[in-house]
């Protein structure tokens, strides 16, 4: 089994076949959603822009990746073996303006950032990539990319920086689908350009900063020239699907493929783009001053809790951040956990996941990665899951449990994964202790039941709940759980 479907996969079943199987993608280039046909029958290769790490990742940044972890667990469920890269920008000039400020190494603000990238994948649950590129250990890919497209005509030197000629490629601007004649390029800090619509490949050197010997003279990476250098390294002249966040598609992404396609790259088949996580309806980011920061969240919001608030809405559907909703997401998510707790303890075991996640769960997730409508499944399955063990059908509670857990293992949202009880902070130990005492506790309040003493029963429930325990009593008696926050 190849390595991503295996990791993706675990102990879940993963279909062998994909005969029949048609995933369809919202493709932006083509401004509609596509069949999916990989490049490599069986295979899927993935580019997603990953972080620039001039600061620590915010939950608007981690989205992207969580949308994507979804995509390729998908992928790998319907049989494909998965090749994920997820470059870091490990230099711009926001790393270099900030070393200067803070009177640190760029590399070293760069580097920090990068592992509070990681450890925020990580938290959510994300898978690693199979590849995980940094730009600043591609320089020489970039000069030979410059190279190809200085001599066909497509790019020049000027002032020892290097730029793209825009108007030398027709297909310029068909991915954002605006009109040359109006196009402002972003303010690159650069001069010599011929056309100031034209980009910046390769920035000439200046006093203090990082620098890298080229045939044009010393300088550093533009920031598109990074990608188009490591999608072509490590997925070819051609791969499957390129994504990224929806800010990405001008000029980052359109600034890709120009370069990409006039070296000679097909490039990226589909373009794939997610929405943002928005408040009082902005796009978060740290210059508007109103990020939440995944290492603050992650002390006051439980990591799984994070994956399911978002990573359950549709990718492409904006995520309007706010306290209540949180709350919401997190009621939603009790709901399905709490049924399985309660459905593995009647069982008396671990039920394993069911071989195959129910039709139409799947063909939710084969729409455009559907996870709002799968996601609907999963909570109609609890419904009638809890129906059964009210009537205490312990088959039939069992069959539900087992669905849930396949599809929950998709989303990668199985709060019985060992992913989630290692990353809990919980103790076996302790919790055995905790679970001895409670225990004495509740038949206290049983007994106060059974002799009709409602008020010290009563007492002794709030005492409890004060505590932060929740109390459910079932028709196997009382069980208690940590309360959510």
């Amino acid at each position: 089994m190849p390595r991503d479907r295996e990791s993706v996969a675990g102990h879940y079943h993963t279909p062998t076949t994909l005969g029949g199987v048609t995933i369809r993608l919202y493709d932006t280039s083509a401004r509609q959603i596509r069949d999916f046909t990989p490049l490599t029958p069986g295979c899927v290769s993935i580019y997603l822009c990953g972080a620039t790490v001039q600061a620590a990742p915010h939950i608007g940044h981690i989205r992207s990746g969580l949308n994507f972890d979804i995509m390729r667990r998908w992928f790998a469920y319907r049989g494909y073996d998965v090749t994920f890269v997820r470059n870091v920008t490990d230099i711009d000039d926001k790393i270099i303006a900030k070393g200067r400020d803070q009177d640190r190494t760029w590399w070293s603000i760069g580097y920090e950032n990068e592992r509070a990238f990681n450890a925020g994948y990580d938290a959510l649950g994300c898978l690693p990539p199979t590849y995980e590129p940094r730009a600043t250990g591609h320089v020489p890919e970039m000069i030979e990319m410059m190279r190809g497209l200085i001599e066909r005509g497509h790019a020049y030197e000027a002032d020892g920086s290097v730029y793209f000629d825009v108007r030398s490629f027709p297909g310029y601007l068909q991915l954002s689908n605006q009109d040359l004649d109006d196009l402002r390029q972003p303010d690159e800090g650069v001069s010599g350009k011929r056309d100031p619509r034209d980009f910046a490949m390769w920035k000439a050197t200046k006093p203090g900063e990082p620098d890298w010997e080229t045939p044009w003279g010393r300088g550093r990476p533009g920031w598109h020239l990074e990608c188009s250098a490591m999608a072509h390294k490590y997925l070819g002249s051609a791969f499957d699907v390129h994504g990224g966040g929806l800010d990405l598609i001008f000029p980052h992404h359109e600034n890709e493929i120009a370069q990409a396609k006039a070296f000679g790259d097909e490039f990226a088949r589909y373009w794939v783009h997610n929405a943002w996580v928005t408040m009082s309806g902005e796009k978060m980011s740290k210059s508007l001053g109103n990020s939440v920061l995944v290492s603050e969240m992650v002390k006051n919001w439980r990591p799984i809790v994070l994956r399911y608030y978002l990573g359950t809405p549709h990718y492409r559907s904006m995520i309007e951040y706010s306290e209540e909703s949180l709350r919401e997401a997190e009621a939603a998510f009790g709901r399905i956990e709490g049924f399985v707790q309660r459905a593995t303890e009647k069982a008396g075991r671990t039920v394993p996941p069911a071989a195959e996640v129910p039709p139409a769960f799947a063909e939710a997730m084969d729409d455009d990665l559907g996870v709002p409508h799968a996601l609907a499944i999963i909570h109609t399955t609890v419904r009638q899951g809890n129906s059964a063990l009210g009537a205490d059908d312990k088959d039939e509670a069992i069959a539900r449990l087992a669905e849930v857990r396949a599809m929950l293992g998709v989303l990668g949202l199985d709060p019985l994964d060992p992913r989630w009880a290692e990353g809990s902070g919980g103790d076996e130990e302790l919790h055995g202790v905790v679970d001895t005492l409670v225990r004495l506790v509740l038949q206290q309040r049983e007994a106060a039941r059974e002799r009709k003493d409602w008020g010290t029963a009563d007492a002794i429930r709030d005492q409890l709940t004060q505590s932060g325990l929740s109390i459910e009593d079932g028709p196997d008696g009382p069980r208690w759980t940590i309360a959510n926050r």
